[in-house]
């Protein structure tokens, strides 16, 4: 997800709900990447997969208490410069269904990663020391 600074003056007579929240978010946070639940990773050659994926711009890998996730930043292409949903009438489900009670706004999202991986080195780092013979090369 993007580090954005939230620079927002809100009013301190304004009670900041799910439904108005939204309208205070500077950054639409939720509509800048993708995610995908992947299954748990338990092997080397798991680790290899991710390693190959992690290798691409804008994708990172988290866990949480939910599972692993591939993380892919990219903005949506209906986000208007103004934050506001160019098709908003007609958006897709997930869209429609996304909960805003804790969110983003709230704190940034890498607060509830158990692990958060934003690079091959950063991956390849744990794979060393998860897996002790990670360098060892199997003979053909």
């Amino acid at each position: 997800m993007n580090a954005q600074t939230r620079n927002v003056k809100i009013d301190n007579n304004i009670k900041i709900t799910p439904e108005n929240k939204c309208s205070f978010c500077t950054g639409s946070i939720c509509c800048t990447y993708v995610t995908h639940h992947i299954d748990t990773p338990r092997s080397k050659a798991d680790f290899l997969q991710l390693l190959w994926q992690v290798s691409h711009d804008n994708v990172k890998l988290y866990k949480d208490d939910e599972g692993w996730v591939l993380l892919i930043d990219g903005k949506c292409q209906h986000l208007q410069p103004n934050g506001d949903c160019g098709i908003y009438d007609e958006r897709p489900d997930i869209c429609r269904e996304h909960d805003n009670d804790y969110c983003e706004f709230d704190a940034p999202s890498e607060e509830g990663f158990d692990l958060y991986f934003q690079n091959y080195e950063e991956l390849l780092a744990y794979c060393k020391k998860r897996f002790k013979t990670w360098g060892q090369r199997k003979e053909d």
